[in-house]
């Protein structure tokens, strides 16, 4: 099976939204998810593969280990109306016959969009909340096949499943519970997160596509009109006001990574200093190591702790020895990722 020319660039991190069109379309369609992985499966849990009743496809569960019979598994749901749980490892013999020789092993849920797995009304709320850039949550019950969606917002702070809820939503990381003698997986739908780029100088150019191909919400922030222009940055949002007005009122959270490159300290110590207000997950700035002892000095002089500019990575980046812009930039989104990810 293999997806038709105009679905192949679809982007993975807008799955929902274009099941939800296959759909609207007059699309049957089902949708694979990764429950757990054991060994060197490739993909997380979370990962989702959905598909079309023509074979189409978006996304994946293993990285191509498995595709081949999970879309066939799917076509029949599609055709049932029935979900299913699949598993593959190296103990089952059909791990070697879908391809899954490296050692892992997957558990897949397949679910038509119908009444009986994934329903078009979550699909569509599900959707919305993306939209909005709310966090939600599909509490999925694996033994009768049922499910509810949910804003995070909106979920009890006194239920024995909260803790665990708050947890799956501040690590990215969906999970199965046991709760109420059945089994529960507990899917979080994250917005995506953001990095905010101060200057829009050279190494943001390739900085903010990587970012935007890693999954990121780009946002380009530099008063100066003749840097910040859209034919610099392409598909970039842009913002010319001054970078703390600028960072201060797109409420930078948790899930936000801010980088000042400009050099400039009456450019950069601005948007720094909002950075350290902010519990934004990584800061980092551009300078040398003598630039970055000015630096401290001005910072602890303007109210910065000594413990919140602990937070600072600077000079920034990995060190890679990277010299041109790109370099640097995959020096930059390197060590993003590391914070995150550890």
């Amino acid at each position: 099976m293999t997806a038709s020319h105009q679905d192949r660039p679809l982007p993975e991190n807008k799955l929902p939204e274009h099941l939800l069109q296959w759909v609207e379309a007059g699309h049957a369609a089902a949708i694979a998810t990764v429950l757990e992985t054991w060994g060197s499966a490739p993909r997380a849990v979370g990962s989702q593969l959905a598909i079309r009743d023509d074979g189409a496809f978006i996304g994946s569960v293993s990285g191509g280990c498995i595709e081949g019979d999970v879309i066939t598994r799917a076509l029949e749901a599609i055709e049932t109306e029935q979900p299913e749980i699949a598993e593959y490892g190296v103990s089952d013999t059909m791990a070697w016959e879908v391809g899954l020789a490296c050692g892992g092993k997957i558990r897949v849920l397949i679910e038509p969009v119908a009444v009986n797995g994934l329903s078009i009304d979550d699909l569509k709320a599900l959707c919305t909340a993306r939209a909005k850039k709310q966090s939600a949550l599909r509490q999925i019950n694996l033994n009768r096949f049922t499910s509810t969606l949910s804003l995070i917002e909106n979920v009890q702070k006194n239920t024995p499943l909260a803790q665990t809820i708050e947890r799956v939503h501040r690590s990215d990381r969906s999970q199965i519970v046991e709760y109420e003698n059945e089994t529960q997986f507990l899917h979080i739908f994250n917005p995506p997160l953001r990095l905010l780029i101060n200057g829009a100088v050279h190494i943001a150019q390739p900085l903010s596509q990587m970012a935007a191909i890693a999954g990121y919400d780009v946002t380009l922030i530099d008063p100066r009109e003749a840097f910040a222009t859209p034919e610099r940055f392409p598909n970039v949002h842009i913002k010319r006001e001054w970078p703390d007005v600028a960072i201060r009122a797109l409420h930078p959270d948790n899930r936000t990574a801010i980088v000042a490159l400009t050099h400039d300290p009456k450019l950069d110590d601005p948007a720094l200093l909002a950075a350290f207000e902010s519990p934004c997950f990584y800061i980092g700035a551009l300078g040398s190591k003598k630039t970055q002892a000015s630096r401290e000095q001005r910072m602890t002089e303007q109210g910065v702790s000594q413990e919140n500019y602990q937070r600072l990575h600077g000079p920034i980046g990995l060190p890679l020895g990277g010299r041109s812009p790109e370099e640097i930039a995959i020096a930059i989104l390197a060590q993003i990722t590391q914070v995150l990810r550890s």
